[in-house]
């Protein structure tokens, strides 16, 4: 058989994805998993939005859309960027892709040449790293401690700049730890960027609406209007909306960073999928009051599970502005002992131990670019999570 590529040595599979396979087969086993290592909201599409796609379905909507999206969910897109972000955006500096992830990968393809550096704020979703490496640049991560609240320093990311920099991944809320930027912690990253005009911005802007405790959102283009010709935006229908089925992430930003985005989508996707289009015009023009409302029972299974987790001895959690993850420090189980007499070396360890004997899905720090620590997801049921949390405490108790 013909060789593979040499490209697929240089990074591991998505560490979730491989964790989501497995507890989908341990429960076609029959085994009752409470999964915590999926980022997928547990409430329904809203309703009108349901029907929105039910009737682009009915009224033959199911034909090839222009490449970039169609003109009525880029009028939607621009809409929201004026009325949440105040960012004000042409249509042909908007476009449309497949989902956020898609639209990363595309992005990197059209602003990243070979052996670029791109900085990553470490902890980071897994599928970053794989990314820039597909699209052919050099990942660089900058650590930010728990100890700063798991955000990047602006001195930190000052020193890591250099001439091969090329771009900056800013994630508010993040994915693996929920910690977002307020507007002085994102003025002052944005101060160290206008110092380097070389540098692309790329702001994943997934969890924008669900921050608690009256916490503000903000984006660095919003922050620092200089930075607007170099940033892209990206946000998306599938967390705010509970839509993540039906792929669909969209962004602004300048129009020849734009163009180059689109020629890549078509030689790649074709076009985002019609119907689905059609479904998040509906969302982004529709009620937004169950955004509030949603975040609001987030918040609650957040404060719960934070204080469930910081009286399990072994265990430290930090509360996060937003999202709907917990990154809690699992260092002090390092070393302790299985029922099996099988020693926790490290999170992969920890969490094939509570998959096991708990049977709890959880995804490792490791998979995120930071040990010893482990992402649970909060976006199921309060019933699930007070069984996670009884079954975590005896699970933990067991070990030596």
């Amino acid at each position: 058989m013909p060789s593979l590529s040499q490209n697929l040595k240089k990074f591991q599979p998505s560490a979730i994805s491989e964790i989501f396979t497995l507890t989908s087969r341990l429960k076609e086993q029959g085994l009752d998993i409470i999964d915590l290592s999926i980022g997928e909201p547990d409430f329904p599409t809203p309703e009108p939005v349901k029907q929105a796609g039910i009737e682009a379905i009915q009224n033959n909507i199911t034909r090839y859309t222009p490449v970039d999206g169609t003109r009525a969910l880029k009028q939607a897109v621009r809409d929201k960027f004026l009325r949440d972000n105040h960012l004000d955006y042409a249509l042909d500096q908007i476009l449309i892709d497949s989902g956020v992830k898609p639209l990363l990968f595309h992005a990197m393809q059209a602003m990243i040449d070979p052996d670029d550096e791109v900085i990553l704020p470490t902890p980071c979703w897994a599928s970053y790293t794989g990314m820039v490496i597909l699209a052919g640049g050099k990942p660089v991560s900058v650590v930010c401690p728990e100890d700063k609240g798991f955000k990047l320093q602006p001195e930190d990311l000052d020193n890591a700049i250099n001439s091969r920099t090329r771009l900056i991944l800013l994630n508010s809320p993040g994915n693996p730890t929920g910690a977002a930027y307020s507007f002085k912690e994102m003025k002052a990253l944005t101060e160290v960027l206008m110092a380097h005009p070389r540098v692309w911005v790329l702001a994943d802007d997934i969890y924008e609406h669900i921050v608690f405790d009256g916490f503000r959102f903000v984006t660095p283009a919003e922050v620092e209007p200089g930075l607007k010709d170099r940033t892209l935006t990206l946000n998306g229908v599938s967390k705010a909306y509970s839509m993540t089925g039906w792929r669909i992430g969209y962004a602004g930003g300048p129009g020849p960073l734009i163009s180059g985005i689109t020629k890549v989508m078509s030689q790649s996707v074709g076009n985002p999928c019609s119907i689905s289009q059609v479904a998040a015009v509906a969302a982004l023009n529709g009620p937004q009051d169950l955004l509030q409302e949603r975040a609001g029972i987030f918040r609650q299974r957040r404060d719960y599970l934070v204080g469930q987790l910081q009286a399990i001895d072994g265990l430290s959690c930090h509360a996060p502005e937003g999202a709907f993850y917990l990154f809690p420090s699992c260092k002090d189980m390092i070393g302790r002992l299985t029922p099996q007499g099988e020693t926790i070396g490290n999170s992969a360890d920890f969490v094939k131990y509570l998959l096991e004997f708990a049977q709890i899905a959880t995804v490792p720090g490791a998979a995120f670019e930071y040990d010893p620590n482990i992402r649970l997801s909060y976006a199921t049921s309060m019933d699930n999570l007070q069984l996670a949390c009884e079954r975590l405490r005896h699970a933990c108790g067991l070990l030596n």
